[in-house]
Order: structure tokens, then C-alpha cells, then sequence
């Protein structure tokens, strides 16, 4: 029987544009433009200049400061340049700049398998921070930190995330029917280092051949006793991190608290991947699965990308925009938690799990239909959180900020979309929350740092 968590809520899926297709690599033609940050943390320092040659998988920059990864290089060819270029998020950011030779040709030692049947915890962490992989399903924060908590033996369960909630995005349905396998390894590697721990994959039941491929995978390899396949219920946002631990756990958290102040560790399925192949065959993460799709691209697709390969490169291998039809609006990510482009020729990063391209915009639609609060409590009734947004509006409106957060725990909401998606006055309430958490947190640290 499928698991679920309070609230939620049910968006069009839109996943058959694109399901079907199976992951496949992608090699890009034209330049890499690396960004020094894909996630969360301090960008790394470029170790590489102009006119150097580089390799795939060599590690072009180096993690600086405890909240940072290594960037590695995701095609062979020549630094063509380390220079700020406009990124995804619309932000100038410094990047190395790589003329690819189209080549692909590997460093020393990259995709070599490894004896790891004696592996030390120390070394696994340790080659997961060279390997510079970060959080793939959310805000990117870097895996090797997520992987040391205080007193491992508390951690009750690792959560791997394949619920995949987001309309649109079907990468990682495709990853886990592919690579069920190395997943499954993946898992096993990280259970090393909580030995009290249940590793659990979680995946909604609108995916029933990933399911059945997990399953059939756990089988084969006789682990049974420390690891499960999970269906959840298809509920949006089952694969946000506080819901799959509410789902497993049966356990809400403050956010001022990490997931392992609740005994878990919640890892998306491409970061577990991505583990698995950095401890037992040497590779840093300089590629990642993503899906292109919407209404307004010719073929939705799959790819196993480079990172750094320019969106419209993307789009182009997937026959562009369909005849007729005018792109309205290109979103990084889905419809839910994505944000907008204000270009397509930007680079992909570790953290871009889709390319939507609609040949409509919801918001500018939402926009002309708004009107004020209509009081239906339909926000409070769909929250994950159990906040009430309708109230929190209102003390923004009115500048209580004490209230807000004191209050209300306005800090406590996910930015999830939930109920943006279901206000019938087409309010954007997620908007509003997002601007004032930022500005709340920045007021903090200000007032932390004495004003610098």
C-alpha cells in the first residue's frame, strides 16, 4: 500500500509527453560554460587558466570553505576562458569556459573499477566530496556533509527519493528502470555508514515499471533485509524531503533542524547513483539525467547531459520549438518549484533536473485573474507544513513580521507551489513567502555579522 503525508495536492501530471522515452547520452557540440557554483555553498576556486587542456572528469575547481564542491570538467578539449557568463538562474557568475574537441576523452583513472569491498566509511565520504556531487533532486547542498551527521548510529532510515512528484519531469523514472542496479549499489554503499539504518526507495505509484525494475533488482541481489522498495500515494509534493520523512518516519521536524535531528538521511536517486559510480568506478559528477518536455517542444526526451551544455543546444536536439507554436515560457525545473529563464542560452547545471517549454504563461494567465482573498481555506487545507497561508499573507500585507514568523512559522514553509496551485483568487502566495523569507534571513545574518 502507498505512503503519504499530510496535505498536498494533485496537479496535472503531464509526464506521458515524455515517459516513455529512455535516457540516453547526450554529447554536445559546441563550448562548456562550467558555473564555480551549481548549488548551495561558496563557488569552488578555478585550479585551471586559460589555454589549459583538460579532461572528463578532471577537477577544474577546487571546494572552498565546509559549504562547497569540486567542479569537474565534463568534456576534453582546452579552457577557452574563466570568465563571468550569464547562468540559468539569470545571475552573472564566474565559469570556465571549455572549447570541447568533441572528443570526450577521459582522465587518468575515470570509470576504473575499484576493490571497495574493505572500504572504510572515511573513504567513502572522502571520495564522494572529490567526486564534487552535490543534492541532484533539490537545492544542491554537498552530499559528503549530508553523509557525516553528528552520531551516525541514530540514523534510522535513508530515504531514497524517487517519488518524482513534479508534473513534467520523468528523468528519474527512467534512471531507476535503467539503472536499478546501481542504485540499489549505491544504497548499499551508504548503509555502510549508518549500520543501524533501513535504506527505503520511495517512488509514487504512477510509476509502476520503475517499481517493478527496483523490485526486481532488490531480489537479485539477496539485500532484502536492509533495504525496501516503497510506493507512495502520487500526491504533490510526496518527494519534498520534510514529506517523505513525515511518510516514513511518521516525523515533522523544525526547519531551524536537520533531517538527521529526525534519525534520517534523505538522498534523491541520481545523487545515490552518482555515489555509487564516484566510489566504485572513480568518477567525479560531471553529468546528470534530465528531461525536456512540454508542450511546445517537438520530441520530449531523456538525457543523460554534460554539465555546462547550453539549454538550447538541449532543445535543439530535441527538434526545437514545434512548428507554429510560439515558446511563451521556458522553466528550469517543472511547473511546481521551477523558476523562469529569461534565456535559453545559459548552461545546464548539476541541480537542473528539466527543461519545461510551454507555449503558454500560467502566471501571466493567473495575473489577469486574481482578485482579492476569497477566505475558502483551501491554502491551509493542502499545506505539507500545516501552516496557514492565508494568514501569513495578510501579516506581510500589514508588516507584522513578528507575527508572521512567530506566529504563523512562516519560515517554516517549503515554497512548494501547493497553494499557490490551489487559490481560486489566483493569489500568488508562494511568491510572497519566498521574497519575505529571503528577506527575513538576510536581515539575520546582517544583524549576525554586526551589519557587514
Amino acid at each position: 500500500m502507498g505512503v503519504t503525508f499530510r496535505g498536498g495536492t494533485h496537479p496535472k501530471g503531464c509526464k506521458s509527453l515524455s515517459c516513455n522515452e529512455p535516457l540516453r547520452r547526450f554529447e554536445t557540440k559546441g563550448e562548456i560554460v562550467l558555473p564555480l557554483v551549481h548549488g548551495i555553498g561558496r563557488p569552488a576556486k578555478p585550479v585551471v587558466k586559460k589555454g589549459d587542456p583538460v579532461l572528463v572528469g578532471q577537477i577544474i575547481a577546487e571546494a572552498e570553505g565546509f559549504v562547497s564542491a569540486n567542479v569537474a570538467c565534463s568534456c576534453s578539449g582546452t579552457v577557452k576562458a574563466v570568465e563571468k557568463r550569464r547562468t540559468i538562474s539569470g545571475a552573472l557568475l564566474e565559469c570556465v569556459v571549455v572549447d570541447n574537441d568533441g572528443l570526450y576523452t577521459k582522465a587518468e583513472g575515470i570509470g576504473v573499477k575499484q576493490d571497495i569491498s574493505s572500504i572504510s566509511g572515511e573513504e567513502i565520504i572522502e571520495r564522494v566530496k572529490h567526486a564534487g556531487i552535490i543534492g541532484l533532486g533539490g537545492a544542491g547542498f554537498p552530499t559528503h556533509i549530508k553523509l557525516a551527521p553528528k552520531d551516525p548510529s541514530a540514523i534510522k532510515y535513508v530515504i531514497v527519493n524517487g517519488a518524482e512528484c513534479e508534473p513534467y519531469i520523468t528523468c528519474n523514472d527512467q534512471l531507476m528502470q535503467s539503472e536499478s542496479e546501481g542504485i540499489l549499489r549505491g544504497l548499499e554503499i551508504i548503509l555502510k555508514l549508518f549500520p543501524n539504518a533501513e535504506g527505503v526507495v520511495v517512488i509514487e505509484d504512477n510509476k509502476p515499471k520503475a517499481i517493478e525494475a527496483m523490485r526486481k533488482a532488490l531480489s537479485a541481489r539477496g539485500s532484502e533485509g536492509r533495504m525496501r522498495i516503497q510506493p507512495a500515494v502520487t500526491k504533490y509534493p510526496q518527494g519534498g524531503e520534510r514529506s517523505l520523512i513525515q511518510a516514513i518516519a511518521g516525523m515533522d521536524y523544525p526547519v531551524a533542524k536537520l533531517p538527521a535531528d529526525a534519525g534520517c538521511v534523505v538522498q534523491n536517486v541520481g545523487t545515490v547513483y552518482a555515489i555509487w559510480r564516484a566510489v566504485e568506478y572513480n568518477e567525479t559528477l560531471y553529468s546528470h539525467v534530465l528531461t525536456v518536455t512540454g508542450d511546445a517542444v517537438s520530441k520530449p526526451a531523456n538525457f543523460f547531459v554534460p554539465d555546462g551544455t547550453l539549454v538550447s543546444e538541449l532543445i535543439e536536439a530535441c527538434g526545437g520549438i514545434k512548428e507554429g507554436v510560439e515558446l511563451k515560457k521556458a522553466i528550469s525545473g517543472g511547473p511546481m518549484m521551477g523558476f523562469a529563464m529569461s534565456s535559453i542560452d545559459v548552461p545546464v547545471v548539476k541541480t537542473t533536473n528539466a527543461i519545461t517549454l510551454l507555449p503558454e504563461d500560467p502566471v501571466e494567465k493567473a495575473e489577469a485573474q486574481m482578485t482579492n482573498c476569497l477566505h475558502c481555506g483551501r491554502c491551509s487545507t493542502v499545506c505539507p507544513q500545516g501552516l496557514v497561508p492565508q494568514l501569513m499573507a495578510d501579516a506581510i500585507a500589514t508588516g507584522d513580521l513578528e507575527r508572521y514568523e512567530k506566529k504563523l512559522y512562516g519560515l517554516e514553509c517549503i515554497s512548494c507551489g501547493s497553494c499557490t496551485f490551489v487559490c481560486p483568487a489566483k493569489r500568488p502566495l508562494t511568491q510572497m513567502f519566498k521574497m519575505k523569507k529571503t528577506e527575513i534571513l538576510a536581515a539575520k545574518r546582517a544583524q549576525a555579522g554586526g551589519g557587514k
